[in-house]
């Protein structure tokens, strides 16, 4: 691998999949819920970036910062009195950032009935230095047929994100130049 910074060959030894993936598991209480009554989102969304965050920082090996976050899901809604387990593991790396793949599954704390997902997300993180700076990645090595369909999926979303990317930065230029001032 060339860092493009210094122009330099820099070997990272990649890591499988397995090595970062982690749970996160949070009981639900009265102070997680909304005026509705069930958890709000905004309680999930930091347990799913902080999930992610824990899986980024392992897989990279240092501190991690989240990068953007697409396609929350919420499934269905989650109750006081879940028990609320957060499933994350690394898709895809690129050369200094990471999609951070993110599953929510609520089982009722006092029965044995099996939990049920209740959201997705997925989450680019990019890898820093002490000052902050992008630092390379380890590759990730997927090792289930799970994980290669993953790593697949994750590449289409990041071509999209590129894309969607691109295309705004185009209009928005072509309206400047227009004489728009948005």
């Amino acid at each position: 691998m060339t860092d493009q910074a210094t122009g330099s060959e820099s070997e990272i030894p990649g890591k499988p999949t397995s090595v970062s993936r982690t749970t996160l598991s949070h009981i639900m209480t009265h102070a997680d819920t909304n005026l509705l009554g069930s958890v709000h989102g905004g309680v999930i969304m930091k347990l799913v970036d902080d999930a992610a965050g824990a899986v980024a920082g392992r897989h990279s090996g240092g501190p991690a910062v989240t990068a953007s976050m697409d396609e929350m899901a919420f499934l269905s809604p989650v109750r006081v009195g879940d028990l609320v387990h957060v499933k994350a593991q690394v898709n895809w790396t690129g050369r200094t950032s990471m999609e951070v793949g993110v599953r929510v599954l609520a089982e009722r704390w006092n029965e044995s009935t099996p939990a049920q997902q209740v959201g997705s997300a997925y989450l680019v993180f990019a890898a820093v230095d002490a000052d902050g700076k992008p630092r390379l990645v380890p590759p990730v090595l997927p090792e289930t047929d799970r994980d290669r369909r993953r790593y697949q999926e994750a590449q289409i979303r990041r071509t999209h994100r590129l894309a969607r990317r691109r295309a705004i930065k185009d209009l928005r230029e072509a309206r400047a130049r227009e004489g728009y001032d948005d």
